[in-house]
């Protein structure tokens, strides 16, 4: 690695996956400390947090663990104050934590709303929240949100996810509004559209379901946590510093290209 971002501080939230393989969250802090980043690893437990930053201090880069729920103010605030104290910055926030809950509006349930709106919408905001003052002490920054291709497209077949598309699609707006209050102070906001990824998150769908997924992509080739980790040290980076406000598909080509009828 070239040291593409050394002398920052990044917290990553969700950075542990819940499973075993390796999700966008844990490759994301892998390459982040590749390229020099002092990583925050924040989870609600800290085991599987604390397994990977030993893989990272192994790997020579440094990590430290936050264990925390940031759907919840207190915990928000907490982290950034660990970030700070440890580490005397903090620069790169990305945003990773996410839940999945089926359902349309006739049959989600109002518990599994809340979550997914909480999880993967509200979470984002409290982070930022507590991390955008921090940035502005340092002098910028780089916000990172985690999104889907089910908040970007309509995608039948599926028995619904309305909580999920209605949080991820959230995070576009929010995105956006952020770009716009903070370019004044050199803090960019930009979005990552996950793509039809093979993560632990989705390896309950089985391989059926993994190989619909791969057909249905223009590419007709299987993503994975590293295709959006690299993407996110891209933005992180002062590579993208005239780079704010974008939604940034990498999705094997879904979002933009629609098979021709013959």
């Amino acid at each position: 690695m070239t040291g593409r971002l050394a002398g920052k501080v990044a917290v990553v939230t969700g950075a542990a996956p819940r499973g075993e393989g390796v999700g966008n969250g844990m490759a994301t802090a892998i390459l982040f400390a590749r390229e020099g980043a002092k990583v925050v690893l924040v989870n609600r437990q800290a085991g599987r947090a604390e397994a990977l930053a030993e893989q990272i201090r192994r790997e020579g880069g440094e990590a430290a663990v936050f264990a925390g729920d940031v759907t919840k103010a207190d915990d928000a605030e907490a982290m950034a104050d660990f970030t700070t104290e440890r580490y005397g910055r903090l620069d790169i926030l990305h945003n990773n934590v996410g839940v999945g809950a089926p359902g349309t509006p006739e049959t989600v349930s109002l518990a599994d709303w809340h979550r997914a709106l909480e999880t993967n919408l509200t979470s984002a905001m409290l982070c930022a929240k507590y991390c955008l003052p921090r940035m502005k002490a340092g002098g910028g920054g780089s916000v990172i949100m985690v999104s889907s291709i089910a908040g970007a497209l309509g995608l039948m077949g599926s028995p619904g996810a309305i909580a999920y598309a209605t949080s991820k699609a959230g995070l576009h707006g929010f995105t956006l509004s952020l770009a716009a209050d903070y370019a004044q102070h050199n803090i960019r906001a930009n979005c990552i559209i996950v793509g039809s990824v093979n993560t632990p998150m989705v390896a309950h769908l089985g391989p059926e379901a993994r190989e619909r997924r791969r057909q249905m992509v223009p590419l007709q080739t299987e993503g994975t946590a590293w295709d959006i980790a690299h993407g996110a040290v891209y933005l992180a980076s002062d590579e993208s510093r005239w780079v704010t406000g974008i939604l940034l598909p990498i999705d094997g080509g879904l979002c933009a290209l629609r098979a021709w009828p013959r």
